[in-house]
């Protein structure tokens, strides 16, 4: 039942973000482009992904073969690999459009975003193949298991281009983020020259917000991924059963909190899921709708 909630959750919370910008003209927009990479890799991983571990866990073999087996773990560490990839997107295309706000319109486009993304997929799908053509079976515990062993080059390997690089990178851009947005709010405290003191505690407010939002987002990254990657690194058999899937379903847990992070902030996706619950996405030209203003355009 949990297992069953937890993957109807995900889908359905990542199916809301697909629906509200793939038929909203108004969100068509690089980062939302980002966006919607983002929850289609988390609804294949709720909808793929989730059940198949849930039977790993309920069972005590592998009944659907070697080929079946590979082929999953192309399929999980593509997904993980591609949501990953997104929220580093996610951070670069922030950076530019706070701190080279002029520069946002030429740099970032849609052709380009979408050329982008689809890189980044064809890149974790290229990576991917090559870690499950290296792994190698363990069947000692139960004849026909579906569980692999990397050899320590590779798992220092994805430590490095999987975790460290990935996170340093979101750290710091996000860091920068928020320096830019502080010293840009000292810039108009100075031209206001502090009369206005209404003006600045709403400012402050303001700053302090991004500052919260920002601090969520980098924590529960890293407190979702930083458990798997330090299972990485030891051998599965020095890990207790219950410790090892905790790790893992705590990785599993981000494609849940994705969506939550990275649209519900959003008042249009509000307003976009009200519109989709009730039906009213069916009307006609709905899609040319503002969502922003809520009238058409």
């Amino acid at each position: 039942m949990c297992f069953s909630l937890l993957s109807a959750w995900t889908v359905f919370l990542n199916l809301l973000v697909i629906i509200s910008i793939s038929h909203y003209k108004k969100l068509h927009t690089p980062t939302n482009l980002i966006i919607l990479s983002l929850a289609v890799a988390d609804l294949l991983i709720g909808l793929i992904v989730i059940p198949i571990e849930a039977i790993k866990l309920i069972e005590t073999c592998w009944y659907f073969g070697e080929t079946f087996c590979k082929l999953f773990m192309l399929i999980m560490g593509l997904l993980l690999s591609a949501s990953l990839s997104n929220l580093v997107l996610i951070a670069i295309d922030r950076y530019v459009a706070i701190c080279h706000p002029l520069l946002y319109p030429q740099k970032i486009t849609m052709t380009r975003m979408i050329i982008i993304v689809c890189f980044c997929w064809l890149f974790s799908s290229t990576y991917n193949i090559a870690i499950v053509v290296s792994i190698s079976h363990r069947t000692d515990a139960c004849y026909g298991e579906c569980n692999v062993m990397l050899t320590f080059e590779w798992r220092a390997i994805d430590l490095i281009f999987s975790f460290l690089f990935p996170c340093a990178l979101i750290i710091t851009l996000h860091l920068r983020i928020f320096y830019v947005a502080q010293k840009q709010v000292k810039v108009i405290n100075s031209l206001k020259g502090g009369k206005c003191v209404m003006e600045g505690s709403i400012r402050r407010k303001s700053e302090s917000k991004a500052a919260l939002t920002l601090g969520i987002i980098v924590a529960i990254h890293l407190l979702c991924w930083i458990p798997y990657y330090i299972l990485t690194l030891t051998e599965n058999t020095a890990i207790p059963p219950t410790v090892l899937y905790c790790l893992i379903w705590v990785l599993y847990i981000n494609s849940c909190l994705n969506p939550l992070i990275y649209a519900l902030f959003y008042p249009w996706f509000r307003k976009s899921v009200k519109h989709i619950i009730t039906l009213r996405i069916f009307q006609q030209a709905s899609s040319r709708l503002n969502i922003f203003t809520d009238r058409h355009s």
